[in-house]
């Protein structure tokens, strides 16, 4: 099984779990340098982040930069060629689906048909009580929305949905997206996450999982799958451990995968084997031009290798 390999880019969002020190001082040069490497070296996917403000209590931890998703991945459509566009994740229940599908339908009709939708629950009480959105209800309005956006992102100009919470019919939206079926991907790892992913998805993101919990909640999808007859593809993510390409000389952190091209591809040969389709790495680098020399050296000498 040949894995295939995306990343979430830096800058756009600087959370201190795995920003690196540069990019606090680094811009928009900077993010569409490396978005523009990315697409050349072959990758699957390109990934920003989604929050709208974040509180003063969780923000010397999450930080304050957060570029807005739709926004980004219009700019990135225009500056590269063949890699996907994706929203890890949209809080998607922050916003009215129609909304929300006016503008991610025109981020994939002006890209050719390369955006993935990526949506989650969300986590930060105060963007919900500031927004006026359900905070206690979120995992199922989260579920009424993806129904509502399954049809505001199909091919009908004048979509329909009846739910409980979202209500509309009768009023056209287009463009509409180049893609027939816009590929929607559901992150988050806990049990109602998985579930949601398994029979509302196109497939998972998890967030954080281990590699050693990856396999259980693989089978579980399988199996939610299986036994209520969810059939067509379903992609499986998966986001590496940091990597670093060769040998560093300086310290990369005890968790980072470093070392020759084929130990770090031997050991992400073991994601395939649990099942997962898509891997998203991340670099470890002091500057830009060393975090593109590291998406240059991964596809040339890692990624011939994965397979």
């Amino acid at each position: 099984m040949s894995l295939a390999y995306g990343i979430q880019l830096p800058v756009q969002s600087q959370s201190t779990l795995y920003a690196e020190r540069w990019e606090d001082a680094a811009g928009p040069a900077d993010l569409v340098a490396v978005a523009r490497a990315a697409d050349r070296a072959g990758f699957d996917y390109l990934a920003v982040c989604d929050h709208v403000a974040v509180p003063r209590r969780l923000a010397p931890a999450m930080s304050t930069v957060w570029y807005d998703p739709v926004a980004t991945l219009a700019h990135l459509a225009a500056v590269t060629e063949r890699v996907r566009l994706l929203s890890h994740v949209a809080v998607v229940g922050l916003r009215h689906p129609l909304i929300t599908a006016k503008q991610y339908a025109t981020v994939d009709h002006l890209s050719g048909g390369r955006l993935v939708l990526g949506v989650g629950a969300g986590h930060v009480r105060e963007e919900f009580d500031a927004l006026g959105a359900d905070f206690e209800r979120r995992g199922a309005v989260l579920d009424e929305t993806i129904d509502a956006l399954r049809a505001a992102l199909g091919p009908e100009e004048f979509p329909e949905h009846h739910g409980k919470v979202y209500d509309f019919s009768g009023l056209g939206q287009r463009p509409r997206p180049a893609q027939r079926r816009v590929p929607l991907w559901v992150g988050g790892s806990s049990p109602p996450a998985v579930r949601r992913a398994a029979l509302k998805g196109d497939g998972w993101l998890p967030q954080g999982d281990p590699r050693d919990r990856l396999p259980a909640q693989i089978a579980r999808i399988r199996r939610l799958r299986a036994d209520r007859g969810v059939a067509g593809p379903f992609t499986v993510g998966a986001i590496t451990e940091p990597l670093y390409v060769g040998r560093a000389g300086w310290e990369v952190g005890r968790r980072t995968l470093t070392g020759a091209p084929e130990e770090i591809a031997a050991s992400l040969r073991a994601y395939a084997a649990m099942g997962v389709d898509r891997i998203q790495v991340r670099f470890r680098s002091r500057d830009r031009s060393e975090l593109i020399d590291q998406i240059g050296a991964f596809a040339a000498e890692v990624a011939p290798r994965l397979d």
